[in-house]
């Protein structure tokens, strides 16, 4: 069968280079092999996410680490920062894990607001806060940097966030944030295969973890700073998945992280100038749209054009490439196409010719 290129928002499409890393012999995980390779990414890693503190590899996919922060650092309340599918879905996670939760819910395509936020945290129930940074169900990224701002104010509450499909395509400085937790999966824009996840935890959230007696085992922050101390990981790790991360992180630096945050501006511009001259809008509030994929308005809301999303994506297809339909209550009304990953002005210029010869049938 022949090859679709993915530009879905997850996952992405992976390299030839990449696969090859991941093909890498087998070392043993317990031996000097692993923690040479762990302590060859570590300063990488900390550059990237713009931390001091250790960066950790867990062996899940990211929900995996935001129910792990969920068990690690809510005792009292928790508020769940609400504005897409999977921003909902952690405020269902959060009882699931039998913690008091609290729903901060705005319009699907609305972001989450630093005073909204505000008004929240001041009434004291909360010892916790999650947002999800870029919601890729509605392709909408909330304003971090001010939301993160407000943990000077509230500093004994653990703010966790979410940066799976904004990580490594636009900057994260976690120390200079102040937050507590930072967590991405690397299948979206690091442009890794699914099963890996890196995360990172402020000192005030390893100390609150230290007195959560039933943190769980797996997703344990202490274990994880204890073991990444000795450049390890708590439980078995996918190796193929580090030796292939080396790679990608080897990739960033050698093109700039500022060169890499431009390019993935110019290629949503290029989703964006496509989505207008065939006369759509965008999903998202204007000035919060997502810097890695694009959702476009398909009738979810008023104005614009209206197409029939599923006979788009199959057209698409048809010619090699693979782009979404909507995700959950607004599957079919909206259409997504990612930018994100390995994706350059050439790539992206591919997929909108395809793009235009499939609205010619439409």
């Amino acid at each position: 069968m022949p090859h679709v290129k993915l530009h879905i928002p997850g996952p992405v499409e992976v390299s030839e280079k990449t696969f090859k890393a991941l093909c890498s012999p087998m070392i043993g995980h317990r031996g000097q092999g692993f923690k040479d390779l762990y302590g060859k990414i570590q300063p990488q890693l900390q550059n990237l996410l713009g931390t001091r503190q250790l960066v950790y590899l867990s062996t899940s996919s990211a929900w995996g680490v935001m129910e792990g922060a969920v068990r690690n650092l809510v005792q009292k309340k928790v508020l769940n920062c609400m504005c897409g599918a999977f921003s909902d879905k952690w405020f269902d996670v959060s009882k699931k894990c039998g913690k008091a939760a609290e729903a901060l819910q705005v319009d699907w395509g609305s972001p989450i607001r630093a005073e909204a936020v505000d008004q929240k945290l001041a009434t004291g129930e909360f010892d916790a806060i999650t947002l999800i940074h870029n919601e890729t169900s509605t392709g909408t990224m909330s304003p971090l940097a001010d939301i993160a701002a407000l943990k000077k104010k509230y500093p004994d509450v653990m703010f966790i966030v979410d940066a799976v499909s904004s990580m490594t395509a636009v900057p994260l400085g976690f120390d200079a944030l102040g937050i507590d937790v930072l967590l991405a999966g690397t299948q979206k824009a690091f442009a890794l295969p699914p099963g890996l996840a890196v995360f990172v935890a402020s000192p005030a959230a390893l100390a609150k973890a230290a007195t959560a007696k039933d943190r769980g085992y797996y997703f344990d922050f202490v274990e994880f700073e204890k073991n990444a101390r000795e450049s390890m990981t708590p439980s078995t790790p996918a190796i193929p998945h580090i030796y292939a991360l080396g790679s990608k992180l080897d990739e960033f630096f050698a093109e700039g992280l500022d060169a890499r945050y431009a390019r993935h501006r110019k290629t949503n511009k290029m989703v964006h100038d496509w989505a207008a001259r065939h006369g759509f809008t965008l999903f998202p509030e204007k000035g919060f749209e997502s810097v890695t994929l694009t959702c476009v308005n398909n009738g979810a809301k008023p104005g614009g054009r209206i197409v029939d999303a599923a006979k788009l994506q199959k057209l698409v297809k048809e010619r090699g490439f693979l782009i979404d339909g909507g995700y959950g209550k607004i599957k079919g009304t909206t259409f997504r196409l990612s930018n994100m990953g390995d994706e350059t002005e050439a790539t992206m210029a591919q997929l909108i010719a395809a793009l235009d010869e499939a609205m010619k049938s439409l």
